[in-house]
């Protein structure tokens, strides 16, 4: 039975890249290396399969084969969340199953992808009949531009009443929604801010932590980042979040995620290998950019 609950799902939890070679095998040494970096920059979770490890493109055993190879470099220090979203409820649930027998801490989970509408019925089937194949946790992650929809506020109310949800992964760009959802649901699960700009002022409102893709080129700032966002205010904060926001702009800005993510990855020394099919790797002129943005935010990486 998984520890993580509400309570301790906080801090610096990242989503790792899956390291692809260009045959477009996932290089399981690389994968494992990126892992042991992101501990030793202060992660208190690790997610596998998310965004970030193009879920889209791994079967189920390759998932379960990533937890596993998360799990044998944190030992038990840290707990690891595997993404097991597909769009059918049947599919999620052979990846959730799959998941929770390799080991995983916990789910990271979206409403139905790709459908572009759902009722509140169909949302509270999905993560009822999840929860009734695995006592994982789940973290249910909002994502409007990749699911289509945005999941409301009482759709997320009537959720929570069938399932096993400790937490959220708010990644909707309008403040206005991370504002009456730290509002009405920050004493009932772990808010975990997406868009990384927006860390800074979400935990100070009463997020817990983050599932953001930025915070680690900081460096090992990033495991220090929910200590100080709930500080008080001054000129670190403010020049933190100035950099993440031009970190976050870049990376959404620049080729086809997660191409942008890995080229900079790799720029600064870390073994995120190429996108898998269909997505292609950064060409020479957009890579360029991110040197750019790199030598500007004074963050080491090759000249070449």
């Amino acid at each position: 039975m998984s520890l993580i609950n509400k309570n301790n799902l906080q801090g610096f939890v990242p989503a790792v890249v899956t390291p692809f070679a260009a045959n477009g095998e996932i290089m399981y040494d690389a994968f494992e290396e990126l892992v042991l970096w992101l501990v030793t920059l202060g992660a208190q979770g690790i997610c596998v399969a998310a965004d970030n490890g193009e879920s889209w493109t791994l079967s189920v055993t390759e998932r379960a084969a990533l937890t596993q190879a998360a799990l044998k470099v944190t030992q038990g220090r840290i707990p690891v969340f595997t993404g097991a979203t597909a769009t059918q409820n049947k599919v999620t649930i052979e990846n959730a199953i799959a998941a929770t027998e390799a080991g995983a801490d916990g789910l990271l989970i979206m409403p139905q992808t790709y459908v572009l509408k759902a009722s509140q019925a169909e949302l509270t089937n999905r993560f009822e009949m999840i929860s009734q194949a695995s006592d994982l946790p789940i973290i249910i992650y909002n994502s409007p531009r990749r699911v289509g929809f945005s999941l409301g506020l009482d759709d997320l109310d009537a959720i929570l009443n069938v399932a096993n949800i400790i937490g959220i992964k708010e990644s909707h760009r309008d403040f206005f929604h991370h504002t009456h959802l730290l509002e009405k649901f920050s004493e009932r699960l772990s808010i975990m801010i997406g868009p990384c700009h927006y860390i800074f002022p979400g935990i100070a409102l009463g997020a817990k932590g983050f599932i953001a893709t930025g915070p680690e080129l900081l460096g090992t700032q990033a495991g220090n980042l929910t200590e100080l966002a709930l500080g008080k205010p001054g000129i670190q904060q403010s020049q933190l979040h100035f950099k993440l926001t031009r970190i976050y702009e870049a990376l959404m800005s620049v080729g086809t995620w997660p191409a942008s993510f890995k080229a900079i990855l790799n720029l600064i020394g870390q073994p995120a290998g190429v996108p898998r099919d269909p997505t292609l790797p950064l060409t020479t002129a957009e890579s360029n950019r991110l040197r750019v943005l790199l030598d500007e935010l004074e963050i080491p990486h090759s000249s070449y």
